[in-house]
């Protein structure tokens, strides 16, 4: 399943905004320096689908705010 994110960094609450079945939008603490903010969003995205972090992949966007994750469900 690939779910795109339009990330949203250096936010004062974290959260996860569902837009519709495969669009969410993230925000997270982390500023988007040395891969923080990837990272942040890699680690909030199994728990919000609560599958196993190993299952979710970065496959485009590590340097924009429009990401799109692989999911293996």
């Amino acid at each position: 399943m690939k779910v795109t994110v339009l990330a949203k960094v250096n936010s004062k609450t974290p959260n996860i905004k569902k837009i519709n079945e495969t669009h969410f939008r993230v925000a997270v603490k982390e500023p988007a320096r040395d891969r923080k903010a990837n990272m942040a969003i890699r680690k909030a995205l199994p728990t919000y689908f609560k599958i196993p972090k190993s299952s979710v992949r970065l496959s485009i966007g590590s340097t924009s705010k429009q990401k799109v994750f692989t999911l293996d469900v």
